[in-house]
């Protein structure tokens, strides 16, 4: 059966099938124009998705605390110090806290899973100039995925956000752990050209390091970005830690003067 790219409208082409969940022959689809690549129509979502967070995801913990200091160093780079941060799908709210943790003023969004480490900072509360929004491993869930960007940029038209770019040539379903058969919440992929073709679309700027991406309506010098990327963990993260205010205590004594 043959369906249309819902990035570029183009027809795709079916590329192989995969085992989902350890029982679905799913068919896999890939543009030739933007290179998108997605399942078919995913019926077994609600299965997948009884437990939100998956139980393989192994990487939970260390991934927030690497995706925390990137997005300090991006942050402190280019934005103010005191700029409105959202974490959409922000998981059980560790981001949000560790955001939170080195000064930056963050909230969270995520109406699938509870949020265990940031109550008090969600959205919309006492948040509605959002500036910028941080979506990590979360684009590959996205069974629309123009409908889903446009929804989170019309929040803010900054979004820094991971996901892994799809490999050239496109490897088997049993070549690349991406796919997440075992799971089956990954239903859609992209390639640099995929992403250069959705900022293109919504007229932002498009940057990117490995699985690092940054969509912008800011003109940002390449170099600096690279640069950024580069020194972030081993000189850029320990400046911020000392210019930056944490905000922990001062969380603290929220919480406490809302419970009173």
């Amino acid at each position: 059966m043959a369906i249309q790219c819902k990035i570029c409208n183009s027809q795709m082409i079916p590329i192989f099938k995969g085992i989902i969940l350890k029982k679905y022959t799913v068919q896999y689809y890939k543009c030739p124009t933007c290179d998108y690549l997605c399942t078919e129509e995913p019926y077994w979502l609600e299965e997948s998705y009884q437990n939100p967070i998956n139980v393989s995801d192994t990487g939970l913990l260390s991934r927030n605390i690497h995706y925390s200091i990137i997005s300090s160093c991006i942050l402190f780079s280019f934005f103010q110090k005191d700029i409105k941060c959202l974490d959409y799908g922000g998981g059980y709210g560790i981001f949000t806290r560790l955001m939170r943790d080195i000064g930056f003023d963050y909230y969270w969004y995520d109406p699938y899973t509870q949020n265990l480490f940031a109550k008090g900072f969600e959205y919309p509360s006492d948040c509605s100039k959002i500036q910028l929004i941080t979506l990590f491993e979360t684009c590959e869930h996205f069974f629309d995925p123009l409908t889903d960007f446009q929804r989170i940029l019309n929040i803010a038209n900054n979004v820094i956000f991971s996901t892994e770019l799809l490999p050239n040539p496109t490897p088997k379903p049993e070549e690349w752990w991406y796919y997440g058969l075992e799971h089956g919440q990954h239903i859609s992929f992209y390639s640099k050209k995929t992403l250069e073709f959705i900022a293109k679309m919504f007229g932002l700027n498009y940057y990117s390091n490995k699985n690092i991406h940054f969509f912008t309506s800011k003109k940002i010098n390449v170099i600096s970005w690279k640069l950024t990327c580069k020194y972030c963990n081993r000189l850029l993260f320990p400046l911020i830690r000392k210019r930056m205010k944490s905000k922990t205590f001062e969380d603290m004594l929220f919480i406490i003067s809302k419970t009173e």
